[in-house]
């Protein structure tokens, strides 16, 4: 589905991520860990659109993605969920929900849609006419999720949904992370430093460290690396 080769991109003269092969396959879950820092952020951008490369390639569903204009690449299917969510707290949840449905195609059943979130994710129906800046955190990331689902997306990028999240929160978030996936047959990438939950969920992972992927394989494989645990877990 998503097919990145020898990626190398930065921000002016400044180089954050070299020589970046990665894939994600069709109803794949892949958690992309690193450091703060580690340009996990940047290749979101980069795949939405919203920042250019120097040198590779991103095919999507065959396309090549980089031809396409940010807008553009939401009409195709791809959802980017960024950090510290992006809901917009003067509006409310349902507002929010309208807003995600902006792709023509997801405007036709945006009613359908909205009720199908409520359905998802019950607390929302309560809060519907609740300003969503005043949600809880983990309320706010329910919300993020049920507005990035309006498209119908094939491809659900999540920045971060841990960050700022208690850890009871944290644990029923990527279990409704996992769920989304067998339930909606959506591809998930996400990027987390949380590496424990990244890898509960994920079928497959990367490892990135300033800028260079320095490591792959299955999630279990990761799980049970003795160099992961020694440097992100302190084993």
């Amino acid at each position: 589905m998503l097919k990145i080769e020898n990626l190398s991109a930065g921000y002016g003269d400044m180089q954050v991520l070299f020589d970046i092969n990665l894939n994600v396959e069709e109803g794949e879950v892949v958690s992309l860990v690193g450091s703060n820092g580690a340009g996990k952020t940047t290749l979101l951008r980069i795949i939405s659109g919203f920042l250019p490369v120097k040198a590779g390639t991103i095919s999507y569903l065959n396309q090549d993605l980089l031809k396409y204009k940010p807008q553009r690449r939401a009409d195709l299917g791809i959802s980017h969920i960024p950090q510290g969510r992006g809901i917009l707290g003067t509006l409310t949840v349902k507002e929010n929900l309208i807003m995600g449905a902006y792709p023509k195609k997801a405007r036709k059943t945006v009613n359908t849609e909205i009720e199908n979130a409520y359905a998802r994710f019950p607390k929302l129906g309560e809060r519907q006419n609740q300003m969503a800046g005043s949600l809880s955190g983990g309320e706010q990331q329910m919300l993020a999720i049920a507005r990035a689902l309006m498209i119908h997306p094939k491809l659900l990028m999540l920045d971060e949904p841990s960050l700022g999240l208690a850890p009871i929160v944290v644990e029923n978030m990527f279990e409704i992370i996992a769920g989304i996936s067998k339930q909606e047959k959506v591809s998930i990438l996400i990027v987390e430093q949380n590496l424990m939950q990244a890898l509960s969920v994920a079928d497959r992972a990367y490892v990135l460290e300033t800028g260079h992927l320095v490591m792959q394989g299955s999630a279990r494989e990761l799980m049970e690396n003795k160099d992961i645990q020694k440097a992100y877990l302190g084993l």
